[in-house]
C-alpha cells in the first residue's frame, strides 16, 4: 500500500468509528427520552439515524477492505446486496434530509397551523414516499446488473461493465442523481431560505424593541448597553450559522462525489483512484456530521446525552462503592474470626 492508500484507509477507520458512536448516542437519546419521541421532527431523526448505522455497518467497512486489497472483497452476493443497500441508503438520507427542512419550514412559516399540517400521520406519509423513492433505483440497478465493485471508488455501487448498455445506463445515473441529490438540494435551499427569512424579520422587530428601550432607559450602565447590542449581533447571525451549516454540509459532502460519477460517464476527462476514494469519504463523512448537525448539539439532545450520561456514571459509582462496603465488611469478618 502506498502512503495515500494508508492515509485513506486510516480516514475511512475514523469515519467509521465516529459514524457508529455518534449515531448510537442519538439512538440512545431518542429511546430514552420520551420527549423526543413525542415530537414529529424525531421520526425523520430517527429514519436519518438508521440509514447512517446501516451505512456505517455495511458499505463502508467493503471500502475499507477494497482500499487496502485492491480488489472486490467478499463474493459477488455480497457486494451486489452492498451496492444495493449503498444506493438505498444514500437516497434516503438526502430524502430524509429534505423532510427535515420541510418540518422546520412549516414550523416557523406556519406555527399556528402546524400541530394541523405535521401530523405523525403526515410524517409517516412522507416517510412512506422516501422509503419508495430510494428502493425503486436500487430496484431497477439490481434488476439491469448495474450493481458491483467500482475500483475507482473501491466500493460496492452502482456500475456498468456492459459497453452496450453505456447510452441506458448514463440515463439512469442522470435521472437517479437528478431525483436523489438535486431534488434534495432545491427542497433544502428553498425551504430554509423561506426560514431564513422569516428569521430575520423576527430579529428585526426584536431589535426594534430593543433599541427603543435602550434609549428610554437613559441611566442604563454602559456595559449592560453593550451586553445588549453583542446579543442582538448574535442574534442575526444564529440563523444564518445554522442554515448555512446545513445547507453547506449537504454540498460540501454529496456534491463532489455526484459531480465525480457524472464526470465519470463523459469519459473525457481521466478521474484519479485517488480522487475517486476521497469524494467517496467525503459523501461518507456526512454520516457522521448528520448526528452533530441535527440532534446531539440542540439543546434538548445536550440535555438527554448528559443525562445519560450522568445516569451510567452514577450507577457506577454506586456499584463501586457497594462493592468497597461489602469488601470492607468481609475484612472485618475475617478479623472478628
Amino acid at each position: 500500500m502506498s502512503i495515500w492508500e494508508v492515509i485513506l484507509a486510516f480516514v475511512v477507520v475514523v469515519l467509521m468509528l465516529v459514524a457508529l458512536l455518534a449515531n448510537v448516542l442519538v439512538l440512545m437519546c431518542f429511546l430514552y427520552s420520551a420527549d423526543i419521541r413525542k415530537q414529529v421532527p424525531g421520526l425523520f431523526i430517527l429514519n436519518l439515524t438508521f440509514c447512517n448505522l446501516l451505512m456505517t455497518v455495511s458499505s463502508m467497512p467493503l471500502t475499507l477492505a477494497g482500499i487496502i486489497y485492491k480488489r472486490q472483497p467478499g463474493g459477488d452476493q455480497i457486494c451486489h446486496v452492498v451496492g444495493f443497500l449503498e444506493t438505498f441508503l444514500t437516497t434516503n438520507s438526502m430524502l430524509s434530509m429534505a423532510a427535515l427542512s420541510i418540518d422546520r419550514w412549516i414550523a416557523v412559516v406556519f406555527p399556528l397551523s402546524y400541530h394541523s399540517k405535521m401530523r405523525y400521520r403526515d410524517a409517516a406519509l412522507i416517510l412512506s414516499y422516501t422509503w419508495l423513492h430510494s428502493v425503486s433505483f436500487p430496484i431497477v440497478a439490481a434488476s439491469l446488473s448495474w450493481v458491483g465493485f467500482h475500483h475507482l471508488y473501491a466500493s460496492c455501487t452502482l456500475y456498468n461493465k456492459r459497453p452496450e448498455d453505456r447510452t441506458q445506463f448514463v440515463i439512469f445515473t442522470g435521472v437517479f442523481h437528478t431525483l436523489s441529490f438535486l431534488l434534495s438540494l432545491i427542497v433544502l435551499c428553498f425551504t430554509y431560505l423561506k426560514v431564513l427569512k422569516v428569521a430575520r424579520f423576527h430579529c428585526k422587530r426584536i431589535d426594534v424593541i430593543t433599541m427603543q428601550t435602550l434609549v428610554l432607559l437613559v441611566d442604563i450602565h454602559p456595559s449592560v448597553r453593550e451586553r445588549c447590542l453583542e446579543e442582538q449581533k448574535r442574534r442575526r447571525q444564529r440563523a444564518t450559522k445554522k442554515i448555512s451549516t446545513f445547507i453547506g454540509t449537504f454540498i460540501l459532502c454529496f456534491a463532489p462525489y455526484v459531480i465525480t460519477r457524472l464526470v465519470e460517464l463523459s469519459s473525457v476527462i481521466p478521474i484519479s483512484s485517488h480522487w475517486g476514494i476521497i469524494s467517496k469519504c467525503l459523501a461518507y463523512s456526512k454520516v457522521v456530521s448528520d448526528p452533530f448537525v441535527y440532534s446531539l448539539l440542540r439543546n434538548q439532545y445536550k440535555k438527554t446525552w448528559k443525562d445519560i450520561i450522568n445516569k451510567i456514571l452514577k450507577r457506577s459509582s454506586i456499584n463501586s462503592s457497594a462493592l468497597t462496603s461489602e469488601s470492607h465488611n468481609r475484612n472485618i469478618l475475617q478479623l472478628n474470626e
